[in-house]
């Protein structure tokens, strides 16, 4: 690969770069679809009927061949998971207020679509009632790849594509040092972000051991992780070299999918992919990058994707909280931080965060602890944002969650947990109610 080569490659992260008035943040979330009082999981034939009814709030179908695998509005899409997990890509939104208030909306929306469908959704980040094999397949293409290929290389890899639901968190960077920030600070931080926000303590019907057992598995999944340069200087030629070695999964050529055979994506750009002669794209190179399935990865933005999905105080606490760090002058106090711990310390922090939870240890402090060193500097970075909705409220009022769960030292998880505890089963479930309602703007 020659420098005008690499270049191109590495300019596509270099135009990312926005000014600071252009930063912006965007939510992607997924939910568990059921259907009937047993709680499987919804089918393709009811899952196109709810499609159909979201045309009313002037969605637009998007197909695969003749297969509806999505919705589309303006720049909000509605997808399918490989389990027909639904998942909202929203928009890309200048306050914590807005992506709230889409959030609110979409999940209304999603409640009105499924009447007399006997479709219902509840918050949780791992199947608690349905096994993998019995899980419905969505016919998207891809999929099918990933089927075949992601368990060869991490043993959870199917409960992941199948099983789990997650929030993901998009960041704009303003510079290369500002996105080196960005992209470190979220990986240092991980294990923390997946103490505070776990949602899955379930498989099964039973107890798992973890309080995010989502995360458990995602540790366990091809492609997955917290990549190594996180604990090094990073630039995005770093980041492109790290990445240009991962195999590619697939190619996608004129809307067909090929298969390689463990090539890389270094291979791909000089053209030695066995059964595809072409030399990699930027639109190659941007497919590549979506199927790098890291803690925290970068396209033109950098996205977040340790949190559990979960209940509806969490869809806003998780984006205000990250936001408060990263969108503010307090992002350096929290690099100068998080840049004196030890890779190992967070590794192994990483690793037991989804069993431990609050408890664990970094640095010679537990996650609790440190959840208050960070949260006072959220709130700190929000107020001096000064993004006020009508009621003349900052982005504060969405840290409630965050800090009931320092406050009490649980999180959902554990609260759920108790629950279960009263009887060793998951029927209040079935009383579980969530008012999707938010005044935020």
């Amino acid at each position: 690969m020659n420098e005008n080569t690499k270049s191109k490659f590495v300019n596509y992260f270099i135009k990312g770069i926005k000014n600071t008035d252009q930063v912006k943040v965007g939510v992607e979330h997924e939910r568990f679809l059921f259907i009937g009082k047993d709680r499987n999981r919804i089918d393709y034939n009811t899952l196109k009927k709810l499609f159909e009814n979201l045309k009313k709030e002037n969605w637009s179908p998007i197909f695969e061949d003749l297969n509806l695998i999505g919705m589309q509005r303006g720049n909000q899409k509605i997808t399918t998971e490989p389990g027909f997990q639904c998942e909202l890509s929203g928009e890309p939104l200048e306050n914590i207020h807005q992506v709230c208030s889409e959030s609110s909306n979409f999940l209304n929306e999603i409640k009105k679509a499924s009447k007399g469908l006997d479709v219902s959704t509840i918050s949780i980040a791992f199947d608690p009632f349905n096994d993998l094999e019995n899980i419905p397949k969505s016919p998207k293409k891809r999929y099918r790849i990933m089927t075949s290929e992601m368990p060869k290389h991490g043993k959870l890899s199917l409960d992941m594509m199948y099983n789990t639901c997650g929030i993901q968190v998009n960041f704009d960077y303003t510079s290369e040092n500002n996105f080196e920030k960005i992209f470190r600070v979220g990986n240092y931080l991980t294990p923390l972000f997946i103490a505070l926000y776990a949602n899955s303590p379930f498989k099964n019907k039973k107890l798992t051991g973890f309080y995010s057992y989502r995360n458990k598995v995602w540790q366990h999944t091809s492609r997955g992780g917290i990549m190594p340069i996180a604990f090094e200087k990073v630039t995005f030629e770093k980041y492109f070299d790290y990445i240009i070695n991962c195999p590619v999964l697939f190619i996608v050529k004129d809307k067909k999918y090929i298969q390689t055979n463990g090539e890389t994506f270094k291979d791909f750009i000089d053209g030695k992919i066995r059964r595809f002669k072409d030399k990699a794209t930027l639109n190659d190179f941007e497919t590549h990058l979506a199927t790098i399935f890291t803690e925290v990865r970068l396209k033109q933005f950098v996205e977040f994707r340790s949190l559990d999905t979960c209940d509806w105080e969490c869809f806003c606490d998780g984006p205000a909280f990250f936001t408060g760090l990263l969108y503010s002058s307090f992002l350096e106090e929290v690099f100068s931080i998080i840049k004196k711990w030890r890779k190992e310390n967070v590794m192994n922090a990483y690793m037991q965060s989804p069993k431990k939870g609050l408890e664990t240890e970094l640095e010679g402090k537990t996650l609790y602890e440190w959840g208050k060193v960070f949260l006072d500097l959220s709130k700190a970075g929000l107020i001096k944002r000064g993004k006020k909705n009508k009621k003349n409220q900052d982005e504060t009022i969405y840290l409630k969650h965050t800090e009931n769960v320092l406050k009490n030292k649980k999180n959902r998880a554990q609260l759920l947990i108790d629950k279960y505890n009263k009887n060793n089963n998951l029927d209040f479930f079935k009383n579980e109610k969530e008012n999707f309602s938010h005044s935020g703007l």
